[in-house]
């Protein structure tokens, strides 16, 4: 499949990302991750100028190459908020046929969220799987960690396949717990940001890396 550049970047702004891209591989120094993966650590430093995710980042076996063969097969992309669908970019995700779904806003979703006593995110992943949304996508959570431990449990107990979890979620209350329960699935390929740090814009610079990989 031909692509072209389809994030519309200036040369100046080609020249700013490469010498940033520079920095942060000389600033970084040895680590032992595998090129690919070092790509999407790479743009996880980039987005957030932290270089403790070269610490807290972490793969599954598998987790790059399903995540590039889900992307290239048009798989959904389902978040937990819109602020990632929003900072995701359309026309490259558009090219392979990935459509992004986030039911967190939806009546329904709160209806039930109220009646259960549970939670709009819980409710959003329940509802993505009662759709047939979940299996072969890439689910991205990066705000709510019950978003995440519900994925965990329909992955265990309704056999959800999504092709790749990105789990990585921001915040005190469950936002660690939740990333270890993803790293003990063995059923399906996820990338977590282990401890609290994490949030949208970890999952936004996530799936963009993958899409570099996909050309």
């Amino acid at each position: 499949m031909q692509t072209n550049d389809m994030r519309q970047i200036t040369e100046k702004g080609k020249q700013i990302e490469d010498e940033s891209f520079a920095i942060i591989d000389r600033e970084a120094g040895v680590h032992n991750f595998p090129p690919e993966q070092w790509r999407i650590v790479q743009r996880v430093i980039h987005a957030t100028a932290d270089f403790e995710f070269k610490e807290l980042m972490k793969f599954s076996t598998n987790a790059v190459a399903k995540g590039i063969e889900a992307l290239k097969n048009g798989c959904a992309i389902i978040t937990d908020v819109k602020m990632i669908i929003a900072g995701l970019n359309e026309n490259r995700l558009n090219s392979y046929g990935c459509k992004t779904y986030c039911f967190i806003s939806d009546d329904d979703v709160i209806e039930a969220a109220k009646k259960n006593n549970s939670t709009r995110a819980i409710e959003s992943m329940r509802k993505a799987h009662d759709s047939g949304l979940l299996n072969g996508s890439i689910v991205a959570i990066g705000n709510a960690p019950t978003a995440l431990i519900e994925v965990a449990r329909l992955v265990k107990e309704e056999n959800a396949r999504p092709a790749l979890i990105i789990g990585v979620p921001v915040g005190f209350v469950s936002a660690k717990e939740s990333k270890e329960i993803i790293k003990s699935l063995e059923e399906v390929e996820w990338i977590v940001s282990e401890g609290r740090k994490g949030g949208s814009t970890i999952a936004v610079a996530i799936i963009h890396a993958l899409l570099t990989l996909t050309v």
